[in-house]
């Protein structure tokens, strides 16, 4: 794989807090990262929210500003993310599909192709752009845009489950899974929307959980123990 999209959830972000940044969590995803950008891979990031902001789980708020608060919490973790990653000597840049003023250049697909081929490490963050689509779809629209080889969603728990684990101590991974199934079975691995994306355009994925040591490179070099999602 020359080009991947690597979507990684708020809440691993924020390691064993559950909540804002854990710095070594991060320090440790730059690291694995820059090991890839050494290697000549092309890596286009999207990061989740959850570890600021859960609207869809408020009854107070209209789910319209639930979700521009959403993405705004996005925007947050790329920006520091990015940050991270420029201390451990990558070349970023964040891109939104809305003006930030200074702090993020406006998505282009030619914009963002042209910086993965000049060697940055680039973040899309904001979402879509609107509401009612969440960071899965998000992730999953700009990797067919980009025409990313592959998904890999690092995610707090270590693949696909026929059922929740942290709630069933009897659930059962999967080590490989088609997107049809999924969507089927109704697992929820990522949203109905994002899932029926990857359908359509032939976008697999690879789930992992993002805690294990060098998931992200042994993801990369074979060496997997996710989940991996055929199309």
């Amino acid at each position: 794989m020359k080009r991947v999209l690597l979507k990684l959830s708020g809440e691993a972000l924020a390691g064993d807090k559950k909540t804002g940044f854990d710095e070594a969590t991060c320090l440790e995803v730059a690291g694995q990262v820059k090991k890839l950008v050494d290697q000549g891979i092309q890596i286009a990031i999207v990061t989740g929210g959850g570890n600021f902001w859960r609207g869809r789980t408020s009854e107070t708020i209209d789910r319209v500003k639930a979700d521009q608060i959403g993405m705004l919490a996005t925007v947050m973790n790329c920006i520091y993310v990015s940050e991270i990653f420029r201390y451990a000597g990558m070349d970023t840049e964040v891109f939104t599909p809305f003006t930030c003023g200074a702090f993020t250049t406006l998505f282009s697909k030619d914009a963002a192709v042209k910086a993965l081929e000049t060697g940055k490490v680039i973040f899309f963050a904001g979402g879509t752009g609107h509401p009612y689509f969440s960071t899965d779809t998000g992730a999953v629209l700009r990797a067919i845009e980009i025409e990313a080889d592959a998904m890999l969603l690092a995610k707090a728990i270590d693949g696909i489950y026929d059922s929740d684990p942290k709630v069933n101590p009897e659930a059962k991974k999967y080590d490989e899974i088609s997107i049809q199934e999924i969507i089927d079975k109704k697992l929820m691995a990522v949203d109905l929307t994002a899932s029926i994306m990857c359908l359509e355009h032939k976008m697999p994925m690879l789930v992992f959980g993002l805690n294990e040591e060098n998931s992200i490179v042994n993801t990369m070099s074979g060496k997997f123990t996710g989940t991996k999602v055929t199309v």
